[in-house]
This record gives structure tokens, C-alpha cells and sequence, in this order.
């Protein structure tokens, strides 16, 4: 008979999220009360959290979290920071010990804004200078990993059952608008800190359900535009994806899901004809950043949250309302645990996003 941990579970992991269209502040404990709910999806090789909204003291700084594997990777990283930012804040990230979180990393956290002279020298927009020092960072500085790097958000994750990981990085202290969880079971990629959801860049969260059959030829488009994927496992070019689409391209996060999870061809020659035009654009241009196989998503960004499936619905995703909180759930157990009385409970179409946004705001 095989052992735990020894049998391929193909729906194993977890996917979780809260959202407070009003931007009510929310504590942790309550995402961590959810994912915790579906702890057998999960094989303790990896959890973590992304919150919004909780860094309000500094919310126009962008919050870097790092991963050290030891002081000399510290002291490097620390020297290219100065040379590139204005480091308003630095400190350790706050964690409580427990003996079921263990070889952790060196991990350090920095509110900081690019230097006027080195932004202006680069002649890249703000944005996209953050985004290249972090992928130098993360490709160029052995043991240093940039984790995160949006504005008044924050991703917390290491390997451990996900409930274990909240508490760990005391997310009971936090309050914030939105909050995405993820309790994982890899499957065929290894189990470390780096390696578990969510992934970020910038504001941008990701937390998946599923295989990325497509990751060769979605990680061979997105590296040419200068994105690096090394942190083993297919979730990650999934981040640089919607990075691309949306911060770059200029495209609606619905159009974004209409690559990604694009309509069957027999489905678009059923469209109208502008319709059809439309979206045989999306497919011909983006062509390689369409995402094939099971997939369930909850992509996190500032002010939103959406939600997506794989085109065939392969994964499982629940949504439930309650006034003016979106729960987001693989199971309903893990809705109904925080929030037993739902005004709306239902299951998205394949393909189909649901995107919820803070009151007067777009996606």
C-alpha cells in the first residue's frame, strides 16, 4: 500500500480569497480559518498568503519581502537597494517560531521608492523600472529572492500546511481589503520557500490549482520580453503573463482572461461578426500565452480580485456574497466556515472570469 505523500492527487491544492467591495479591513484569521478547512489538499510542501491594504502607513512605497539564504546575499542585495532606492523602512519580516515551520530563510522586508536620478537615467517608467531591479535581484544575487514588490500589499509563504504558514508569519495582525490563500500539493515540481504560491510582481498576486501544459511555450514568449522563470514550478509564468497583458499590452483584465483561457475557435465562429473579429485578434496575436491544461485561479491586484477557470472547468471553484464580501473557495466548506449565511452561492463557467472591484473603482 502506498505511504502519504507517495499517490499523485491530480485536484490536490487549495485556493482561497476574501474581498471587501466596501474596503473593509479585514485580520488574516480569517483567510487562515478557510484554507485551513481544506488541509487534506495540501501536503505541508508549501502555503502562503497575499494581503491589500494592509501597509497603509506606507502605501505609497513599494513593500519588497526577501528570501536570504544568508548574510553575504543580505549585504549584496542591501548595497544594489541603495544604489537604486530610497530605503524609507527596513526590518525583519515579524514571525512567531513554531517547530512546524523550520529551515526558514533569512527574511527581511524594505519600503522603499526609486532614486529620482537612477529612475530618470534608465528612461523607463516607474513601474517598469521596479520590475527589472526585481528580476536582476532574483537572476543575478545568489541566495536573494524578491518574493514581493507591490504597493500596500504583501505576500507571506514558505513550505508548510498553509494554516501553519499564516500563523507563522502572524497574519492574525494584519488587516486588509483582500486576502488570497494557497495550501499546495506539487505534483511536478519540488516543495521549497521560493517555490510556493502566491507568486507577485508589483501589485499583481497569483494563487493556481492545477498543471501548466503550455509552459514551455508560454515560458519561451514571456522570456523574451525579459522575464525570467527559474523559480521551478509552472505558477510562475502565469504572474508574468497577466503582468505582460495588462501592464504592458493595455488590456482589460477581461480581454486578459480571453487569452489565457481563450473561447474555443468553434465558439468564436459562433459570435457576431465584430465579436468574432474581436476575439480571433486575441487568439492570433497572443497566441502563445494561451494556458492549456486544469487550472483554477485567483489573481489579486490592487483595488480587485478575479477569479478563472481552464476553459473546460477542470478545477474546482466556488463564489458566495454575503453584503459586501466576495468569498472565493475549491470548496464550499471553506466559504461556509467563515460565513455559515450566504445571500449567493453558485460555480463560474469554464473560461468565464468574475471580477469583483472596490467601490468606485475599475478593473
Amino acid at each position: 500500500m502506498k505511504k502519504e505523500g507517495e499517490i499523485r492527487i491530480p485536484s490536490g491544492c487549495a485556493i482561497s480569497g476574501i474581498f471587501s467591495k466596501s474596503g473593509k479591513l479585514m485580520s488574516g484569521e480569517a483567510i487562515i480559518k478557510s484554507i485551513e478547512t481544506m488541509h487534506d489538499r495540501s501536503n505541508g510542501l508549501g502555503g502562503g498568503f497575499a494581503g491589500y491594504g494592509i501597509y497603509p502607513e506606507y502605501k505609497d512605497l513599494y513593500a519588497f519581502h526577501l528570501f536570504y539564504e544568508d548574510q553575504n546575499a543580505r549585504v549584496e542585495c542591501e548595497r544594489f537597494l541603495e544604489r537604486h532606492f530610497d530605503l524609507v523602512n527596513l526590518s525583519k519580516i515579524p514571525i512567531h517560531k513554531t517547530p512546524k515551520i523550520t529551515n526558514e530563510p533569512l527574511m527581511w522586508r524594505y519600503f522603499v521608492n526609486p532614486l529620482p536620478t537612477k529612475l530618470k537615467d534608465s528612461q523607463l517608467d516607474e513601474q517598469e523600472f521596479v520590475v527589472r531591479c526585481v528580476i536582476k535581484i532574483n537572476t543575478e544575487i545568489k541566495g536573494a529572492y524578491v518574493f514581493s514588490s507591490g504597493k500596500n500589499m504583501g505576500v507571506f509563504k514558505a513550505v508548510g500546511f498553509p494554516e501553519d504558514v499564516g500563523r507563522f508569519f502572524r497574519l492574525e495582525e494584519y488587516e486588509g481589503y483582500s486576502w488570497t490563500a494557497h495550501g499546495r500539493y506539487p505534483t511536478n515540481t519540488p516543495g521549497w520557500w521560493g517555490g510556493a504560491h502566491p507568486f507577485a510582481m508589483l501589485d499583481l498576486s497569483v494563487v493556481h490549482n492545477g498543471e501548466i501544459s503550455s509552459y514551455d511555450a508560454n515560458r519561451r514568449f514571456i522570456e523574451m520580453f525579459g522575464y525570467k522563470c527559474n523559480l521551478l514550478t509552472d505558477t510562475e509564468v502565469i504572474t508574468y503573463i497577466i503582468d505582460f497583458l495588462s501592464r504592458k499590452q493595455g488590456l482589460k483584465l477581461e480581454e486578459v482572461a480571453e487569452v489565457i483561457a481563450a473561447p474555443f475557435w468553434s465558439t468564436i465562429d459562433s459570435q457576431s461578426s465584430t465579436e468574432k473579429e474581436r476575439l480571433t485578434y486575441l487568439r492570433n496575436v497572443f497566441s502563445s500565452l494561451l494556458i492549456t491544461g486544469p487550472f483554477s485561479l485567483l489573481v489579486g491586484f490592487e483595488g480587485g480580485l478575479m477569479a478563472i477557470n481552464d476553459r473546460l472547468k477542470l478545477r474546482s471553484m466556488v463564489i458566495g456574497e454575503k453584503d459586501d464580501k466576495v468569498y472565493f473557495a475549491s470548496e464550499e466548506c471553506a466559504i461556509r466556515v467563515i460565513e455559515p449565511e450566504l445571500d449567493k452561492v453558485w460555480t463560474p463557467k469554464g473560461g468565464e472570469p468574475v471580477i469583483v472591484t472596490l467601490e468606485g473603482s475599475e478593473a
